[in-house]
């Protein structure tokens, strides 16, 4: 009800039917023909090319990494995608040609991406038959999915983690907070969709009382949604992600650290998301990355792994508390990552597939993206009604041909115009770069300026926890 009264809410201003078609038609003769020009974000276009065009198979279970490969597509090479998942079946029409059979082409494609996790098996037999490939082993996706294997694996290669404990009864885990009443955080076990993280409960009473009554009165509902999960305890500081590129023999520089803000409003109000939006910057090897990626090299060179891999920490004044791992491209991390390399996409992919050392080119300073959404976030797969309301709805840009700093999620472009697709309601990720955070965000936010979406909403602080966060992290000394 309070999803259906929501969406209601933000559709009743009534849309400026004339004004929307004449746009529409401006954009029709003039969003094609900037699709494939140069931006300032350093990107090359199609006649700059540094290396031969490549054939690029992306596979994926739903609509993650498009906009990387619109990039290579941007870039002169070819590229085909294969999506599992039905819903998104309309996701990135007009923008790259899809394929229903990824396998079909694995002998076309010059590099194979895998861009999430759940095709570990598949990538490891694909890479041991000579195959260029991106993402996807074994270990890394059981790092991932499996909390307490990923959490065991840190300690048993010398890094702190924090208590925690795995359940897959609820009475058992109601009983264990009773006998140990502490502040804990309640997080999904498995590969949850980013709608799934919503289910995350982050404890605020010191004696655990708030998760207990949780668990109490959700725990049938939960046992079907969330059938396995994880109790950590709580633990105050900055949170914190550090991650690399890793070319199956060591880790390409410089190292990316990253500021996630997970909740859907801004000052960290309501549900969490997947992501909102991210500050992060490259920088040299610091105590961070020694303390807890670079500690993984011999275990990733044996996993065969290629890909990118993150870690995510709380940290304070007594120690670094990794919290999860992320071993794929993170989204909409690759998105604000791709605002700050300044290398074709196709270069040092396609040098990363091959195991090649060498330095990604990037910017100095600091890059801010933000998430464009609309109200079907809030949606269920069955709510099709809210869905529907959205689906096709137009994404226009105020000056035509703007395209800098604009990376797409869950759109699709019909006759040159963008149009919301899927079911996700995550559209746009628009990104900045600017020596100074405040920068940063200010070219974020004047791109956001620029386009027009019904009711699209978007949290207005990335970024702004980094004069206070700062200051702690040069205090404890991480960032050196």
């Amino acid at each position: 009800m309070f999803v259906k009264n929501f969406a209601n809410l933000f559709f009743c201003c009534k849309m400026k039917i004339d004004f929307i078609k004449i746009l529409m038609k401006e954009q029709n003769s003039t969003t094609e023909k900037n699709i494939a020009g140069q931006n300032d974000n350093g990107h090359v276009n199609g006649n700059d090319k540094i290396i031969e065009p490549k054939k690029f198979l992306f596979v994926a279970l739903e609509a993650l990494s498009g906009d990387l490969a619109w990039q290579l597509k941007k870039e002169g090479h070819e590229v085909k995608m294969y999506m599992k998942a039905k819903s998104v079946a309309d996701v990135y029409n007009g923008f790259i040609d899809k394929v229903d059979n990824w396998e079909s082409y694995k002998d076309w494609a010059d590099v194979i991406v895998f861009d999430d996790m759940e095709f570990g098996e598949i990538a490891d037999k694909l890479r041991k038959n000579g195959k260029l490939v991106i993402g996807g082993s074994v270990y890394t996706d059981r790092l991932e999915m499996d909390r307490d294997f990923g959490q065991t694996e840190l300690k048993k290669y010398g890094i702190n983690i924090l208590p925690q404990w795995q359940f897959t009864n609820y009475d058992e885990a109601i009983d264990f907070i009773e006998k140990n009443p502490e502040r804990y955080v309640f997080k999904p076990g498995g590969n949850v969709p980013s709608s799934g993280k919503e289910l995350s409960f982050l404890g605020q009473e010191e004696d655990g009382k708030d998760l207990l009554e949780f668990l109490k009165q959700n725990q049938n509902v939960l046992a079907k949604k969330v059938p396995f999960f994880q109790l950590q305890k709580f633990v105050s500081g900055v949170e914190i992600a550090v991650g690399a590129f890793f070319n199956g023999k060591d880790f390409i520089l410089p190292i990316n650290v990253n500021f996630e803000h997970k909740r859907i409003f801004p000052g960290d109000i309501g549900p969490l998301s997947g992501e909102m939006g991210t500050l992060m910057f490259w920088s040299e090897p610091n105590k961070l990355f020694k303390m807890t990626l670079e500690k993984m090299k011999p275990v990733l060179i044996e996993s065969g792994y290629i890909g990118y891999i993150d870690i995510n920490c709380i940290v304070n004044g007594k120690g670094i508390y990794p919290l999860e791992w992320t071993t794929r491209f993170g989204y909409p991390t690759i998105q604000i990552q791709s605002e700050g390399i300044m290398m074709p996409t196709g270069e040092w992919l396609y040098k990363l597939a091959r195991g090649e050392s060498f330095e990604l080119k990037t910017k100095k300073g600091f890059q801010v993206g933000v998430r464009i959404m609309v109200p079907t976030v809030f949606a269920s797969a069955k709510d099709k009604e809210l869905i529907e309301i959205y689906r096709d709805l137009p994404i226009l840009f105020k000056k035509l041909g703007n395209l800098d700093g604009v990376h797409i999620e869950d759109v699709k472009m019909e006759d040159g115009v963008w149009r919301i697709a899927g079911d996700s309601g995550c559209l746009l990720v628009v990104t900045g770069s600017g020596t100074t955070v405040a920068e940063a965000r200010q070219q974020a936010y004047t791109r956001i300026k620029n386009i027009m979406v019904q009711n699209m909403f978007y949290r207005t602080d990335i970024g702004l926890k980094w004069h206070t966060d700062s200051d702690k992290l040069q205090t404890w000394g991480y960032l050196y």
